[in-house]
């Protein structure tokens, strides 16, 4: 007796969710560049609308193309299910759409990008969600900012822009001990270098304008359900547990299971808030995958010999790259990460807040932008730009201090991308 056999990682960024096109052959996904699809007749119409059978509607819900990198993300992180949205920030808005009712609060880890502490201090404070911080290096607190109102905990695998490497696990032992689900934004590593499902996470975001597109081409996000909360058993989050007024009586959690909070956030709260993800960017970030175990393992070998070649350069006061050996979180790099710690570093300069305005005005390699993840490698000073409407003590906090300098190493010869840092460095 044979069984069949699973597809390896690269396999499955290739070929997971894509089959060639029933119509015309097409061996690459087609842009189904529509807004909506016509019915088989008025049973099948109301058989979609009931959610008795899946199937094309409207664009703003579900589109073939869409549908394919929903599969290939979710088999990729061990997922159940998956849903395509127009871009990091929005998988965040419709995750928490579904998790939380006006005065909710959740616990942030304060280590996270500088767009996502805006969005949860200021932006969601309109819905009246509330955030309490936490420090990603340590589980503890999170158990200290828990209060009868939590209803989530949010972490970075790799914290962007410090380059923090998260204990999951630590801090998923935190949230099942008070029942709220973990979610994990796995941008910087991919599941190519981590699959949080396997160290505790209960949902998965990305920013799928980052590695997993790789090219600077196309925004999107993406929302993963592990498929591993109980969301019955809880009875906290009505969305989930109670009859859906929108449906018909339907509760997500009876009908569809384990990929339950996935049509929940694609029927429920992605057919409302509308930030749908349009078919020629699905269709861009899919190719974009299919290259992905490549270019993040240059990635990441770069990345190393840039770290080691900053440590010794007498204008620089420190490197954080959690790949270098004696870094602090070298361990949980080899736990958590181990064919890499990324491509995205901080490191700081002896010069302090001119100098890392100094270094991005001289680059000529290095592009001077607010992304990350391009094959072309990236330099910006995240206190003058992508960090600048914090506080001073916010900006420490997070990793974006004054004299911080935040690297997205390419794919070019790396003895290119040393070269153009040290002409720069010598304007400082």
């Amino acid at each position: 007796m044979t069984t069949e056999r699973k597809p390896g990682f690269n396999t499955l960024a290739i070929h997971a969710g894509a089959q060639p096109d029933p119509a015309t052959g097409a061996r690459a996904t087609p842009i189904y560049q529509t807004t909506s699809f016509v019915f088989d007749d008025v049973e099948h119409a109301a058989a979609l609308f009931n959610l008795e059978v899946f199937g094309n509607i409207y664009s703003r819900i579900m589109n073939p193309t869409q549908a394919v990198l929903e599969e290939r993300i979710a088999a990729l992180e061990g997922g159940t299910a998956g849903l395509a949205v127009a871009s990091g920030h929005a998988a965040q808005a419709l995750v928490f759409h579904v998790l939380l009712d006006p005065g909710d609060e959740f616990i942030a880890a304060r280590q996270l990008y500088g767009g996502s502490i805006n969005q949860f201090t200021h932006s969601f404070k309109k819905f009246d969600w509330h955030v309490r911080w936490a420090d990603t290096t340590d589980a503890a607190s999170f158990r200290a900012a828990l209060t009868p109102k939590t209803k989530a905990i949010f972490i970075e695998s790799i914290a962007n822009p410090g380059g923090i490497i998260t204990d999951i696990a630590a801090i998923s032992a935190v949230a099942k001990e008070a029942g709220v689900p973990l979610i994990v934004d796995n941008t910087l590593a991919t599941p190519y270098l981590t699959r949080p499902i396997e160290h505790g996470a209960d949902i998965i975001v990305h920013s799928l304008t980052k590695f997993l597109g790789g090219h600077g081409n196309s925004i999107g996000g993406a929302i993963v359900d592990c498929g591993t909360f109980d969301w019955l058993k809880s009875k906290r989050y009505p969305t989930m547990s109670s009859p859906s007024p929108s449906y018909h009586g339907i509760t997500f959690a009876e009908t569809f299971g384990n990929f339950a909070f996935a049509i929940a956030a694609r029927v429920f709260s992605l057919r409302d808030l509308g930030p749908a993800i349009s078919p020629f960017n699905a269709f861009l970030i899919l190719t974009g995958i299919e290259t992905l175990p490549l270019r993040m393992q240059r990635h990441c070998d770069n990345t190393l010999a840039v770290a080691k070649w900053l440590s010794k350069h007498p204008k620089v006061a420190w490197v954080n790259y959690a790949g270098l050996p004696g870094n602090e979180f070298r361990a949980l790099a080899e736990r958590y990460c181990p064919k890499g710690a990324g491509a995205v570093f901080t490191f700081g300069l002896k010069g302090g807040y001119e100098a890392g305005i100094a270094l991005v005005s001289n680059v000529k390699l290095f592009s001077h932008l607010a992304n990350i993840g391009d094959t072309k490698s990236l330099i910006i000073h995240p206190a003058s730009t992508t960090h600048r409407q914090l506080t001073d003590e916010q900006r420490t906090r997070a990793g974006a201090g004054a004299e911080v300098v935040r690297l997205s190493v390419g794919l070019e010869d790396v003895d290119d991308i040393i070269a153009d840092l040290d002409q720069a460095l010598a304007a400082v």
